[in-house]
């Protein structure tokens, strides 16, 4: 996503970006790897498998992984920066991590055959950040337990919310496009890339301001106060939104773009028959909202206090994603209130049988196994093969299903876990293959 509520992102910098002869050699080894990878035709074949998976003819389950706790998976020195210059060992670390992925765990991993440059685009937030005291388990991880500090109690404090600022700088993306054309341009295309799919999630903020028990108590006591926060939110990522068009930064996500908390986009649906590729629109795009923190809320609360008000910004969308970590297994019913409602997240708390025969054929199923069985003392590949044959044992044949490994914390410093879990998630699905 474009911006954070745990920081602020402080906006680009115009400047000529100039990097030692060390530093660009290493870059354009790496990126030579990279194209030779980038054209191999078993993408294109991937692509049309995705793109048969999210148009609802799908052939076999589709296998992508994400959120990889990165600080423990280096073999041999696969992922260690050598370059000097910040910009360079930036373009280091993504590249070695997309060959690192390539090498050891691609499940249905595709490989883009060109280098984005991102525009230098920068929006101002929403006016408020968490402040919370922090835990952590190890030092060198990214996950870290947090405890908020309330920063909205009533009514007044929603104006701490504000209408973000959104600004291209044109001549920060002129020096990035001239540095990445000088590295790479013999190399791999370079194309501009600005704003593409936007993790829209009102309830991962605002229960980070509010307070979790805060928030859950004035769903009942509070009513008015917490829709008037639900809506003030929309609000903001909706003027943000329609920023982004009016500058003309927004651009295609119907690749190997990841959807929602999902897999990649590509479908045959987008980017629709009023397209411009002179000015993309939301219309054009994957839209996507979810309200984890509603885990054990009822369906009518998650519609009077989340879904109904998400409704405002899911309609802008030629497609949509719903959900991520929350179970939705009683709450299918709801979610058919979306408009072009595509593809739902299955997260480990569902329960599989309600799920499958609540959604059917008519959606995708993003269907989320555990991370924890890569966590425990032990690794047990059997397992993890069992928990994934009989999710799609119970599926069956007429569901649409992509499984997405995600929110991986740790693999106990023992990066073959992930790698053969990856090995035998692709197995399983090539087996619905073979059957079909």
């Amino acid at each position: 996503m474009l911006h954070d509520p745990s920081h602020y992102e402080p906006p680009p910098i115009a400047e000529e970006i100039e990097l030692p002869a060390k530093d660009i050699d290493i870059l354009r080894r790496l990126a030579g790897e990279l194209a030779r990878i980038a054209a191999l035709p078993v993408h294109k074949e991937k692509a049309r498998l995705w793109q048969k998976l999210n148009d609802l003819e799908s052939e076999r389950p589709m296998v992508w992984i994400n959120e990889i706790c990165w600080h423990e998976m280096d073999v041999d020195g696969e992922l260690a920066l050598t370059a000097e210059h910040p910009w360079a060992r930036d373009w280091e670390r993504d590249l070695r991590r997309t060959l690192y992925q390539w090498r050891h765990l691609p499940g249905d991993m595709i490989v883009s055959d060109y280098l984005a440059c991102p525009l230098a685009v920068h929006s101002t937030d929403f006016g408020i950040i968490e402040d919370v005291d922090i835990v952590r388990t190890d030092r060198s991880s990214d996950v870290v337990s947090r405890h908020f500090k309330i920063q909205i109690r009533d009514f007044a404090d929603l104006e701490k919310i504000k209408m973000p600022v959104v600004t291209h700088d044109e001549a920060a993306t002129h020096y990035r496009h001239q540095a990445m054309c000088e590295v790479f341009g013999d190399i791999m295309p370079v194309k501009k890339v600005g704003q593409t799919h936007i993790w829209f999630t009102p309830w991962d903020y605002l229960i980070r301001w509010w307070g979790i028990q805060e928030a859950m108590i004035d769903l009942v006591e509070r009513p008015e106060l917490v829709c008037a926060g639900v809506e003030r939110m929309v609000d903001a990522w909706m003027a943000e939104l329609d920023q982004f068009e009016r500058l003309n930064v927004l651009s295609l996500d119907c690749d190997n773009t990841r959807i929602g908390s999902g897999g990649y986009g590509y479908t045959k649906n987008l980017p629709g028959a009023e397209y411009d590729p002179r000015r993309v629109r939301p219309k054009n795009l994957w839209g996507c909202s979810n309200a984890q923190i509603f885990s054990e809320v009822s369906p009518r609360m998650h519609w009077d206090f989340a879904l109904k008000h998400d409704l405002r910004w899911l309609d802008r969308w030629g497609l949509t994603y719903y959900g991520c970590c929350e179970p939705l297994d009683r709450k299918i019913d709801l979610l058919r209130r979306i408009p072009n409602l595509r593809k739902i997240s299955v997260s480990p708390w569902c329960d599989t049988q309600r799920t499958v025969e609540s959604i059917g054929s008519d959606y995708v199923v993003s269907r989320k196994p555990s991370p924890a069985i890569l966590a425990e003392d032990d690794w047990h590949p059997e397992r993890a093969r069992a928990d994934i044959r009989d999710f799609l044992d119970k599926a069956g044949s007429a569901c649409h299903i992509e499984l997405i490994m995600k929110d991986i914390s740790t693999v106990r410093y023992q990066p073959h876990r992930l790698w053969q879990w990856a090995e035998i998630a692709r197995e399983e699905a090539d087996k619905i293959s073979q059957i079909g």
